[in-house]
């Protein structure tokens, strides 16, 4: 469909590389936590790619990411080219490539915003990290071995145990078939654990504050268990709900944010994991289908 021509505070930007996130597949189904305005939606959080004419903070062909702090009713990157608001693109960390950029941005952001400016997660502290093998999922553990934190993640079955523990995860709890509270208490000699972030709700929330030391902090950025979230009677408790959008919507936080994922992804603290890549739009899809069979560890990113 044809592009308008960026009006003052656009960036015209060519995508290179397409970072796919659960949140699309949510908005497809309709059952995000707002529904499409059809036929005008769009799709797509997250891309890597160069700026074009039309701002005055960029100059053309710079290296850009999207910031992914907009709605679909009004814009996506699913495309060659998108026109996005100068305040929706961060600038591309020196030196990585677009496919590593798309995959990092918006996990990575999640993460630290999660991790580091809510929770306030501290060197030292158990964090508890529920589908750890997600790629918010994988940057959270990378994020809380950068602050010194010690990361437990949880997965559903056995198949990505190992997997997780490559990655970094101090502590690998199979939710099928172990007891998640009683292994937090052990992990952490019975006291439990003093932040947990979760991308499930439901009502398994409340096992999650059981195992959570009293006055803990548990941050749910997420729901894809979609039944009424439960709380845990382990209070103290402080509950925190996270909207990475809202957050990287403040100019202080996308400096804040950037630079720790730049100077991260610089020193090989971070490092995206990427389950696959596609080549091609026409691959959408099935990048879909992968990302909605849970089978994957890690970012998928569709290469435009």
């Amino acid at each position: 469909m044809p592009l308008p021509e960026p009006g003052a505070g656009e960036v015209l930007f060519r995508v290179e590389a397409i970072g796919l996130n659960r949140a699309e597949a949510l908005f497809r189904a309709g059952t995000y936590y707002y529904q499409p305005t059809l036929p005008g939606s769009r799709l797509g959080y997250e891309a890597a790619g160069a700026v074009g004419e039309g701002v005055t903070a960029f100059v053309p062909g710079d290296a850009v990411m999207a910031a992914a702090n907009f709605d679909f009713g009004v814009h996506g990157v699913y495309g060659e080219r998108v026109v996005l608001p100068e305040e929706s693109v961060v600038r591309r960390p020196d030196g990585v490539d677009a496919v590593t950029s798309a995959a990092a941005w918006l996990t990575y952001s999640t993460a630290y915003g999660g991790l580091v400016e809510t929770g306030e997660l501290a060197p030292g502290d158990h964090v508890v990290i529920t589908s750890a093998s997600s790629g918010v999922g994988t940057a959270a553990v990378q994020t809380a071995l950068r602050m010194g934190a010690v990361p437990i993640a949880t997965t559903r079955g056995e198949a990505k145990r190992q997997r997780l523990l490559e990655l970094g995860a101090a502590h690998v709890i199979t939710t099928d078939s172990q007891d998640l509270v009683k292994e937090v208490k052990r992990i952490t000699g019975g006291q439990g654990a003093r932040l947990a972030f979760d991308a499930v709700g439901g009502p398994g929330f409340a096992a999650l504050g059981d195992a959570l030391t009293p006055g803990g902090t548990a941050v749910l950025y997420g729901w894809l268990d979609p039944r009424p979230i439960q709380l845990s009677m382990n209070w103290p408790l402080t509950v925190h709900t996270y909207a990475n959008g809202a957050l990287a919507r403040k100019e202080a936080y996308r400096r804040r944010a950037a630079a720790f994922i730049g100077s991260g992804l610089a020193s090989g603290a971070l490092a995206p994991v990427i389950a696959e890549t596609f080549d091609g739009l026409e691959q959408i899809a099935d990048a879909h289908r992968l990302m909605e069979s849970n089978t994957h560890t890690g970012k998928i990113v569709v290469r435009v």
